[in-house]
């Protein structure tokens, strides 16, 4: 069956970084499975309505999904309002994403119906998250970056949140990257694009890159004007394949 009309939705508490508990949403398909792991990592707007129907868009192609709230800390509320409060704090430090993620890997390795396989899935600077998860932890199997900004970063825009380019932590990426850009964005743009693909196969590291003419930073979001339906469901097919190539049915 290649899509699942039934699956149970529902929100879990997590033991994130430094032992805060932080809430995270859930979907699963029906039946016993074993079925792949997928865990999400939310873009700067938030644990948002985008995300969360994400998370169930997983489950409905027989993925296992979960998408913590890492902006829980800043408070309840309407995400849009939550995440203009983080933007305006410069973001979350890299450290704490990757101890909330970690929680959200080991929630989803420890539930019976998963097949022992986890990737990573993230958009904008989830993307960019998913990286510098992969690059500094070893128990992920495969990694969706779609269009991660500032994998390429400045010395100037180094700041104790965010103490490392992702590019710079290529040597030790630890699963296969599916990359998905847009040649209008400028957050990536396509020159950080080459830049990052260059560092890719310098380290004979496993990855795919694909590329969208006629599309900019967010164009799989239906929701804004960004949205780009053709090369949308294109990459959501590149998505899937790639997932079940390296997460298995």
């Amino acid at each position: 069956m290649s899509f699942y009309r039934g699956m149970t939705c529902g929100n879990v508490t997590l033991k994130g970084d430094g032992g805060t508990p932080i809430t995270a949403y859930v979907a699963k398909p029906e039946g016993k499975g074993p079925f792949p792991g997928v865990v999400l990592i939310h873009h700067l707007p938030g644990w948002s309505e985008l995300y969360i129907e994400t998370t169930r868009r997983f489950a409905h192609h027989g993925f296992m999904a979960i998408c913590a709230n890492l902006y829980e800390r800043a408070g309840e509320g309407n995400p849009d309002d939550v995440a203009a409060k983080v933007r305006a704090e410069g973001g979350i430090p890299d450290s704490q994403m990757v101890g909330d993620t970690a929680a959200a890997v080991a929630w989803m390795r420890e539930q019976p119906e998963n097949n022992g396989k986890v990737g990573l899935y993230g958009s904008c600077s989830g993307g960019r998250h998913a990286v510098i998860y992969a690059s500094q932890r070893r128990h992920v199997d495969a990694v969706v970056d779609m269009w991660g900004g500032r994998v390429v970063m400045g010395p100037e825009e180094l700041n104790a949140k965010t103490p490392v380019a992702p590019i710079d932590m290529t040597k030790d990426l630890s699963a296969p990257l599916l990359g998905l850009f847009g040649n209008d964005d400028r957050a990536p743009s396509p020159e950080q694009v080459d830049q990052h693909e260059a560092e890719l196969k310098k380290h004979g590291k496993t990855y795919e890159f694909h590329r969208y003419d006629g599309a900019g930073h967010g164009f799989n979001y239906w929701h804004r004007p960004l949205y780009r339906p053709e090369q949308a469901m294109d990459a959501w097919g590149k998505v899937f394949a790639f997932f079940h190539k390296y997460l298995g049915k």
